[in-house]
């Protein structure tokens, strides 16, 4: 993507390069930080012609992608452009203007332009240290996902602390001592221009909503409409024309007036141009600008100056001075007259023509009068010879004059149609004549530039010769210090040689090594591709042999032992543990099931037996060919467009969103989403607590006995046992888990610690830290369930089965008939989908989507799953006749269901509609009727227990021996 000419300022802005840290909480146990932010404003050289120049462009580095995007301005939120980093080279020139560096990529070429020398080294070395780090990243497998070019995994959480461990390699220590021999030294705050304050200032570029570029015309104009929906609005820019090589002032580009407005009286010296479009731009002499000198100017008065002329507003506004650009504006200027002449010609004999035919009608009109104001009655003989003598030769001499007229129009019109051909043509070659100038005036243009530059060379080399050739003895007393500054400049340069140098040096030394690094990608590529192919070739003949034999017609035992030998042979191989050759090579092992899948929970159990192992393992292929589907990719690429669309701001609640959390959240985004729908519901909490708040509740923990410290350690290692990171006392998760669970059991007394919140705390802290999971429980008690959810007497709990029932009648209400007829209560399982959110329920790819929506949209998400398990497997349910058998398939069944998609289609396109105030209604309704029972069944037990004490009191207790006698 290439920018786009627009009429923003091309003088030089202050760089600002903001390299932030994350706003992640901390890591209690020392965790390194996240890689910071690099984003800042630098000058871009973009547009053609004469209006090519520098414009300012705020660049922001997305490490996901290894892409620096660019942006009008910091609340964009859609780019520009971007400028691919990963496969790019850096260099610049020391003898160029100061700041300027160029990034060149495959076909690409991009000139940047930094205030000063000192942060354009800064960003060079920021570009170079992102620009290794993302190789480094994607030469161990991790940039190379097949659902994106981002980062594989998050870079928060146990799952992220985990991949990090085998994802990076160790880098070479004699390669890092050479680039580190090669770095240069830079001020690390770039002058004092880094700070987010830096990109709100007044000094940040002004943008108007009326701004548009006709390239990216869309981007634009999105961007726009967000200004003018927040109501931020900037002053108008105003860009710089030169109107001719020889003018001494410049012209500015002036928005025209509102269309509201009554537009003013123009200055004498204004000119209203038009450049082939809807547009009308106002060109206002700006005498207060400096004016540039010539080199005529400063010569000798021996030559002559070139001629100043001012122009029309039909005219260009660039003098042309070559013989060819003169002759067509001499032509121009002909043609013009000569089509004025003729419109006067024209405009004569219409009036002409007009001042005939009144005359004809006029003596029309006479010929009729005269003609009835003849006597009826026959006069004389005399008389009326007379008369009709008379009458004949007016008549003879009225229809020779009419017969003239008539004759002089048809001529005249004739002329006329002659005149109007003649002047369309002269119109079409008056268009293509303006065409041209308007071509020649381009060229002019640049033409000027270059002898303007030239005219400065020679004067300058004049001003040498000129200081050279003048008095030896001033030349002789002023060579001392013009000897010194001539040391001075020469040091500085080759200071300047030397920084350059080195620079290139690393350049070229990780150029190399990148090269170096993707010949081995390709190679390793190639080995895993070879030996994928010999792994499907070697089932694949297993399998016809298999095919073969089964084939045949079995007609005693004897001939059934082949397809014995060959099944039992493809099971062994199915059931075959990793070789130590294959785990020290893993990307030559043909072996897709690993014994833990991404989130860390085991994908084949080692207590069952060998038939239960490989349904796990044939479960496990299945679940991973379902990820690698077209769909699951077209959500990896929704999501890639949709976050590169927000990088420049913060996520906000929109249907858009809202779809795209529907469809699952790609695993290395989780991180992100999670954070910020758990700052989004917790707000209102966390303005009113410090920000320390955590770590306060933790020094509490510390220095106090808390009651619910004792279940929770018995519960620790009975979290998640099938999860590597809960499975022993050294797990990484176990510490955070139990810092989490004391420190919710310190902010909610009255809960303490319920069986159930530390499975919610476990799942969360796989994709985040420990604050953001302790507030992640806040948001799942405090805001989403309802009160008395996780008590003693878990109200709440009871209450929602009471709620699900009523969904199961409503929306299946054969399968619900089914269960009442058989008298199976379902809700002894369903009650812990509810308490836990489906943890250790379903399989782990589905429960990460069930959470990614619940964490969005709330509770009502639960009941939305815990319909559509059962409308999945409802017919399976339907065929079943025994509550044994019924029961029993109820414990498993949510294992079975696999295919995440058809599942989510089913939770929230076949149970709609679904409003939230319905089940908040059902909720009151059975509230009340819960807590009614809870007190009869309280009063009972409170009545039990009277008459049990005095039932014992009343007794007498004998020995044994008394009671044998």
């Amino acid at each position: 993507m290439h920018e786009e000419k627009d009429g923003t300022e091309t003088s030089c802005r202050s760089t600002r390069v903001l390299a932030s840290r994350s706003v992640d909480a901390p890591e209690l146990d020392g965790a390194k930080e996240q890689a910071s932010r690099l984003c800042g404003f630098l000058n871009k050289l973009s547009g053609k012609g004469p209006l090519r120049g520098y414009k300012p462009r705020w660049f922001v580095y997305d490490s996901r992608k290894c892409y620096l995007y660019y942006f009008k301005t910091p609340q964009d939120a859609l780019p520009l452009g971007h400028i691919e980093i990963c496969d790019a080279c850096f260099s610049y020139d020391v003898e160029g203007e100061e700041g300027q560096f160029e990034i060149r990529t495959a076909g690409k070429e991009f000139l940047l332009k930094a205030p000063s020398r000192q942060v354009m080294l800064y960003w060079l070395q920021h570009l170079q240290q992102k620009r290794w780090e993302y190789s480094n990243t994607r030469g161990s497998g991790q940039g190379d996902s097949w659902s994106s070019l981002t980062l594989a995994y998050p870079r928060t959480g146990l799952v992220g602390k985990d991949n990090d461990a085998f994802v990076l390699e160790k880098l070479s220590e004699s390669m890092e001592k050479v680039r580190s021999d090669f770095a240069m030294e830079t001020e690390s705050d770039g002058e004092g221009m880094v700070g987010i304050h830096m990109a709100r200032g007044p000094s940040a570029v002004s943008t108007s909503p009326l701004n548009f570029s006709l390239k990216n015309f869309g981007t634009e104009l999105r961007n726009s409409m967000l200004y003018l929906r927040q109501g931020r609005g900037g002053e108008n820019r105003r860009s710089v024309f030169y109107a001719g090589s020889n003018n001494t002032e410049e012209w500015e580009l002036v928005d025209a007036p509102p269309k509201d407005f009554s537009e003013p009286k123009h200055h004498s010296d204004t000119h209203r141009h038009s450049f082939g479009s809807a547009f009308t731009f106002d060109f206002v002499r700006n005498s207060s600008r400096q004016k540039k000198p010539f080199l005529r100017d400063m010569m000798s008065s021996g030559r002559s100056g070139r001629s100043t002329e001012t122009r029309s507003a039909e005219t260009s506004p660039v003098e042309c001075n070559g013989s060819k650009s003169l002759e067509m504006q001499l032509r121009l200027q002909n043609q013009q007259e000569e089509v004025s002449r003729m419109q006067q010609e024209q405009a004569e004999l219409r009036e002409e023509l007009a001042g005939q035919k009144e005359l004809v009608r006029l003596l029309q009109q006479t010929l009729r009068t005269s003609q009835s104001d003849r006597p009826t009655m026959c006069p004389p003989a005399s008389d009326q010879n007379q008369t009709s003598a008379i009458t004949q030769g007016e008549n003879t001499q009225l229809e020779t004059l009419l017969l003239e007229r008539d004759g002089q129009i048809q001529s005249l019109c004739g002329h006329m149609e002659r005149l109007t051909l003649e002047k369309e043509s002269l119109q079409a070659e008056l268009k293509g004549l303006k065409i041209k100038v308007g071509e020649i005036n381009d060229q002019l243009g640049m033409l000027m530039e270059t002898i303007q530059a030239k005219d400065q060379v020679i004067m300058k080399l004049s001003q040498e010769s000129s200081e050279h050739s003048g008095n030896p003895n001033e030349t002789g007393s002023s060579s001392p210090k013009k000897e010194q500054q001539e040391l001075d400049i020469l040091k500085d340069s080759l200071q300047g040689y030397k920084s350059q140098n080195k620079f290139l040096n690393k350049e070229i030394l990780e150029l190399t090594v990148l090269r170096r690094n993707a010949e081995g990608r390709e190679k390793a590529l190639e080995a895993k591709y070879i030996a994928l192919e010999a792994k499907l070739c070697q089932v694949e003949s297993k399998y016809l042999v298999l095919l073969q034999e089964v084939k045949n017609p079995v007609c005693s035992s004897a001939e059934q032992s082949p397809a014995r030998e060959v099944i039992s042979r493809l099971l062994e191989d199915a059931l075959q543990a990793e070789s130590s050759d294959q785990q020290d090579h893993p990307i030559f092992k043909p072996n897709t099931v690993s014994e833990y899948d991404v989130y860390g929970f085991k994908t084949v159990p080692e207590e069952e037996e060998e038939e239960e192992k490989l349904d796990a393992k044939v479960r496990a292929l299945e679940l991973k060919s379902l990820s690698m589907t077209d769909q699951e990719v077209s959500v990896g690429v929704k999501w890639e467009n949709y976050l590169a669309s927000t990088m420049n701001r913060d996520l906000v609640r929109s249907p858009e969103l809202k779809a795209l959390i529907r469809c699952g959240v790609p695993h290395e985004h989780r991180s992100q989403v999670w954070r910020w729908c758990i700052s989004f519901h917790v707000k209102k909490f966390r303005e009113n607590l410090p920000t320390d708040y955590y770590e306060t509740l933790l020094n509490v923990a510390r220095e106090k006995p808390n009651p619910a410290s004792k279940q929770i350690e018995l519960d620790l290692l009975r979290t998640l046992p099938n999860n590597k990171h809960y499975a022993s006392p050294s797990a990484a998760g176990i510490q955070k888990l139990r810092n989490v669970l004391v420190a919710f059991s310190w902010r909610n007394p009255d809960i303490g610690y319920c069986q159930g919140l530390n499975r919610l705390a476990a799942i969360a802290l796989l994709y985040l830290d420990q604050e953001d999971a302790f507030w992640s429980l806040i948001a799942i008690v405090e805001v989403f369930m309802p009160r008395d959810y996780y008590t003693k007497t878990l109200l709440g709990s009871q209450v929602d089965q009471r709620v699900f029932k009523d969904l199961m009648n409503e929306k299946l209400p054969r399968l619900h008939a089914h269960f009442e007829y058989h008298k199976v209560d379902f809700s002894l399982i369903t009650f812990n989908w509810f308490l836990v959110v489906f943890v250790d329920s379903v399989v782990s790819d589905i429960l990460f989507k069930i959470w990614d929506a619940f964490l969005y949209e709330g509770p009502k998400i639960i009941f939305r799953f815990a319909l559509a398990l059962f409308k999945y497997k409802e017919e399976e349910f339907l065929k079943l006749y025994n509550s044994t058998a019924i029961f029993k398939y109820l414990r498993y069944f949510t294992r079975t269901i696999l295919d995440s998609r058809k599942l989510m289609n089913i939770a929230f396109v076949d149970m709609n509609p679904f409003p939230l105030r319905q089940i908040q209604n059902r909720r009151s309704f059975h509230l009340e009727k819960v807590r009614l029972e809870l007190t009869e069944l309280e009063a009972i037990r409170q009545t039990f227990l009277r008459e049990r004490e005095t039932s014992q009191d009343g007794r007498s207790f004998v020995s044994d021996d008394e009671e044998d006698n």
